[in-house]
């Protein structure tokens, strides 16, 4: 039987974040060439250190001209990303950066596989939904990520210049009856350009931006505060620590309250399942707590390089479903195909919609109106109730 009183933490990064950045510029990359062509083949890594940066991995167009032309910008891509998260830094400046261009193009005997419309790899995907958030998400990693990106926007308009870009955050929640109820411990480690402010200078900044995000109530006189807990945060970004593509996984997704497949998103094309496939058990679990099937849903799905079908689908609501879990599975497998090509087709991956994924979590956002975050939509709920 699942706990029902215990705390539960996890973290999240900002934009700014080395990491964070390195999946911005991979999923920069792959914008730019799904807008040229849907069909576009991308796995893109990038590193990040002082004054450099490094791109590497696979592309592909079927117009070797405009592979050509693209080849070129990648610089121009890179900087662009690095100027709009702010960095003007000595040692880490979107002007002065090297950027070096290792992408090359895709390895055709990957390319046979998925011209056969099967999957792009071998692996397993999980997706989460809970109904402890309007969203459907996990409470401790949705709120750690409102917390950042409402301060990047304070930031950003000019309200709070002395904040620099890169950030941390991390939530301990309490729970009671297996619904969260108050914060423990809250950390907040943020960047700032003055050497002389002090952790309780940062905390007189950030503070009044973490009550407005977290619901009333959750912040008692007895949760505890770490701001900036070693002091001086003013070496931010690449200069102060390296960032790769694809490190903050648990980041990404539920802040470590679901399993994790493994695979990384960013700077993949939809036609690999480490990502779409990730995005559509997303994408069921949610359905399925949205149709009132469960209160809590993980769902697993498995895949081989080159087949097209799912080698299994699992689920597991936790002991809180109504149905049992085998025609859960049942019904998933009749109201949507879950081969890779079905999955990017109903919802629509071959858009340039990443960049925007690559900070902040994947999941819990809102659906957009250009088709970014269609996995967040619950538009299966009625199917899902008739097919059970």
């Amino acid at each position: 039987m699942s706990r029902k009183n215990y705390v539960f933490t996890s973290e999240s990064v900002s934009e700014g974040h080395p990491d964070k950045l390195c999946d911005q510029i991979s999923d920069a990359i792959l914008d730019a060439l799904l807008k040229e062509e849907p069909e576009a083949r991308v796995a893109c890594e990038t590193f990040a250190t002082t004054g450099m940066v490094v791109i590497g991995g696979e592309i592909g167009l079927r117009d070797k001209a405009r592979l050509t032309h693209y080849m070129g910008s990648i610089g121009e891509i890179a900087r662009g990303v690095i100027k709009d998260i702010g960095y003007e830094q000595d040692k880490f400046h979107w002007n002065t950066c090297h950027v070096m261009n290792f992408l090359h193009e895709q390895s055709a005997h990957i390319a046979q596989g998925v011209d056969r419309d099967g999957a792009g790899d071998q692996g397993i995907m999980f997706g989460y939904a809970v109904d402890e958030t309007d969203e459907l998400m996990p409470a401790p990693i949705q709120y750690a990520q409102a917390i950042l990106r409402r301060l990047a926007e304070a930031r950003k308009s000019g309200a709070e210049p002395t904040l620099g870009p890169d950030a941390k955050s991390q939530l301990s929640v309490r729970y009671e009856d297996g619904k969260p109820v108050e914060v423990t411990q809250i950390v907040v480690s943020h960047q700032h350009k003055d050497e002389a402010q002090t952790s309780d200078d940062i905390r007189a900044i950030v503070e009044p931006y973490v009550r407005e995000v977290l619901p009333q109530g959750w912040l008692t006189e007895n949760t505890v505060w770490h701001v900036n807990p070693t002091g001086t945060f003013v070496i931010g970004g690449p200069d102060g620590d390296a960032g790769l593509t694809g490190r903050k996984i648990i980041v990404d997704t539920y802040g470590g309250a679901a399993p994790h497949g493994g695979g990384a998103f960013s700077g993949k094309d939809p036609t690999k399942v480490d990502r779409s496939a990730a995005y559509v058990a997303r994408y069921l679990a949610k359905n399925v707590v949205a149709a009132g099937l469960a209160r809590r849903c993980v769902i697993q799905l498995s895949y081989a390089i080159g087949v097209a079908k799912p080698l299994s689908i699992y689920a597991d609501t936790f002991g809180t479903g109504v149905v049992p879990e085998a025609e859960i599975e049942r019904a998933l497998a009749e109201v949507m195909d879950l081969t890779p090509l079905g999955i990017r087709k109903h919802l629509d991956l071959c858009r340039p919609i990443y960049r925007r994924t690559a900070a902040y979590g994947h999941f819990g956002r809102a659906p957009e109106a250009d088709g970014g975050f269609s996995w967040e939509r619950v538009d299966l709920v009625d199917k899902l109730k008739s097919a059970v």
